[in-house]
C-alpha cells in the first residue's frame, strides 16, 4: 500500500457521517473534524504533497471556502504562492469573474487581476468535486489570467456526478468518493 494509500485510509476514518444532510438522499461526509488534529491535519497536507511530488507549481488557487482551509498551508508546503478565488464583492481592485450552474441556479466567482504571471503553473484546490461547476469555473479565472492549470485536487469526490468530465486536465481525489446517492 502506498504512503498516500495510508493517510487517505487514516483520514478517512476520521470522518464524520451525516446521513439526509443537508437534504433527504444526501449522505454528507464531514471532513473537518480532520483541522481539529494537527497531526491528521499534517498528513492531508503531506498526502497532497506526495501526491505533486516535483511538478513545478507556482500558486495553489483555492477556492472559496473550504479550499482555504488547506490551500494556503499546502501552497507553502509546495513553496508556491496561494491565491483566493471568492463570491463577486469580496476583492478588491479589478477582477476576472467566470460564472457556473449549480444544483438550483448560477453563481459567480471572482480573481483578482495580476495576482498570478502570465504563464504560471496552477494547481487549482477545493474540498469536494461534485458536478464540476465551481472548480471549472476558477479554471476558466486562471485562463483569463493567462496562466495554466496543470491539475485540480480535492479532498473527496462525488463520482456519481461526474465532475471531473468538465475539468479537461487531470484530477487527484485523496479519499474515495461516494458512488451514488444514499438510498432514501
Amino acid at each position: 500500500m502506498s504512503q498516500i494509500n495510508e493517510i487517505a485510509k487514516e483520514l478517512k476514518g476520521n470522518l464524520k457521517q451525516f446521513p439526509n444532510f443537508p437534504s433527504e438522499g444526501i449522505l454528507f461526509e464531514d471532513f473537518l473534524p480532520i483541522f481539529s488534529k494537527p497531526e491528521l491535519f499534517q498528513k492531508l497536507v503531506d498526502a497532497f504533497k506526495l501526491h505533486v511530488g516535483d511538478k513545478k507549481v507556482d500558486y495553489i488557487v483555492g477556492l472559496e471556502s473550504r479550499g482555504f482551509l488547506f490551500g494556503p498551508t499546502l501552497a507553502l508546503a509546495l513553496n508556491a504562492g496561494f491565491i483566493p478565488v471568492r463570491k463577486p464583492g469580496k476583492l478588491p481592485g479589478p477582477t476576472f469573474q467566470a460564472e457556473f450552474q449549480k444544483e438550483y441556479g448560477s453563481d459567480k466567482f471572482e480573481i483578482q487581476q495580476g495576482v498570478i504571471p502570465e504563464g504560471a503553473k496552477v494547481i487549482i484546490v477545493d474540498d469536494i468535486l461534485a458536478t464540476g461547476g465551481s472548480a471549472s469555473a476558477a479554471g476558466e479565472l486562471v485562463k483569463l489570467s493567462k496562466a495554466e492549470v496543470i491539475e485540480y485536487l480535492f479532498v473527496m469526490e462525488l463520482d456519481f456526478l461526474k465532475g471531473r468530465d468538465k475539468l479537461g486536465k487531470p484530477v487527484f481525489t485523496l479519499l474515495s468518493g461516494q458512488a451514488e446517492k444514499l438510498s432514501s
